[in-house]
């Protein structure tokens, strides 16, 4: 019922680059020495309080619930490249291994994760990918979240996604290995929905995220 109701919008504008127009508009150039880092996801990186997790620092928040990797690549230009960060940091494709909006393979995933480390580095950005999640069904609001989000299938983008990062020279931020739990799945404690992390996860994430950032900086 949820997808139906994006199906609109949708078919106007697949990669819904109308919902940060207005924000893109409004901001300013980067300052003079100015480290801008743009964080590009889905809900889990709309849902990250990045001035909670890094205070005073100068980054921006460009994801989109329910979001998957071609919709990303469609956005890359206006939420990206034009905003002007050192470094983007990229966490997505857990509603592709849903196949939310489309079916997908490992490999077209894998694509849509080339075609957007292609742009940034063309235009002299500096790369963090961040590992996807590990996800559970450890609640009545997680049951079905396994059967939809295959465990196998996360871990082989991560393995995929951190050769691809050594291979490139781009930093990888391994949440995964953090919040994973002796099952393979997520810590019982850092989520509710068996996706998203509470507060704390978060509390974890924020760390290997700015270790990335800074590695990301030092290429650059």
């Amino acid at each position: 019922p949820f997808r139906d109701k994006l199906v609109p919008s949708l078919m106007q504008d697949f990669g819904e680059r109308y919902l940060y127009a207005p924000a893109n508009a409004a901001l300013e150039p980067p300052r003079y020495g100015e480290k801008r880092v743009v964080f590009l996801g889905d809900s889990i990186t709309d849902r990250w309080d990045l001035k909670r997790s890094f205070p005073d620092k100068s980054y921006i928040n460009r994801g989109i619930g329910s979001q998957v990797t071609a919709q990303m690549v469609l956005r890359f230009q206006q939420d990206v490249v034009a905003l002007h960060p050192r470094v983007v940091v990229i966490l997505a494709g857990v509603n592709d291994v849903q196949g939310f909006l489309q079916r997908e393979t490992v490999e077209t995933i894998e694509q849509n994760y080339t075609a957007m480390a292609d742009m940034a580095d063309r235009h002299g950005i500096a790369l963090v990918f961040g590992s996807l999640l590990p996800v559970n069904n450890y609640t009545e609001q997680a049951k079905d979240v396994l059967s939809e989000r295959n465990p196998a299938e996360l871990r082989a983008l991560n393995d995929w996604l951190k050769g691809f990062c050594a291979g490139r020279g781009y930093a990888y931020a391994d949440y995964y290995s953090a919040l994973v739990d002796d099952k393979g799945l997520m810590k019982r404690d850092l989520t509710i929905d068996g996706i998203h992390p509470l507060r704390a996860g978060y509390a974890i994430m924020a760390p290997i995220a700015e270790a990335a950032i800074e590695q990301a900086l030092d290429t650059r």
